[in-house]
């Protein structure tokens, strides 16, 4: 099967309950496993029921106004936006004068967008937003690193790691 059959066929099954599921739980454990990789709040398991849960609201949205009821879906679309920003704002820590946790909770928005997708029925686009939500913490990781060489800073692990000392020290004084 070449390439442009594979997409057309991922494209066909875009609107398949099961498929979805599979999208979801491959997409999510993508974003996660370099979440988990890094020791991040957001893992594999987290990030792969984010974009399940997603996926079932939008679905179900979908199906209830295809039933022939008045509903608008889009208001669902929008309270998922609402409840993951509530989420995600749990995900952020003021520590020591220094808030950590904001890529996390953006990793929260980005894979309520992809579940969100996968419930559209776009598995593709989901598929290659896992793929850039990946590639820009990878890369963007890179750059940090190497600005904080050139300036002589700390990035945000190692803030994490040595706020994490000072607390055990304090705790044991």
């Amino acid at each position: 099967m070449s390439l442009q059959e594979t997409i057309v066929w991922i494209d066909s099954m875009g609107g398949s309950f099961g498929f979805q599921l599979a999208t979801s739980v491959f997409c999510g454990a993508i974003v996660g496993i370099e979440r988990q990789l890094r020791g991040k709040a957001i893992g594999i398991r987290t990030a792969i029921l984010i974009c399940l849960a997603t996926q079932v609201f939008i679905r179900l949205s979908i199906s209830v106004s295809i039933d022939g009821a008045i509903v608008d879906p889009t208001r669902v679309l929008g309270q998922v936006v609402t409840g993951v920003g509530f989420l995600g704002a749990g995900v952020i820590l003021a520590r020591g004068g220094a808030i950590t946790g904001v890529t996390s909770a953006a990793v929260v928005w980005m894979l309520a967008a992809i579940g969100s997708t996968i419930g559209l029925g776009r598995p593709i686009e989901a598929l290659e937003l896992a793929l850039v939500v990946v590639g820009v913490l990878t890369v963007v990781r890179t750059l940090e690193k190497a600005f904080k060489r050139l300036r002589g800073g700390y990035d945000e692990a190692e803030v994490e790691a040595r706020l994490g000392d000072a607390e055990a020290v304090a705790k044991t004084e």
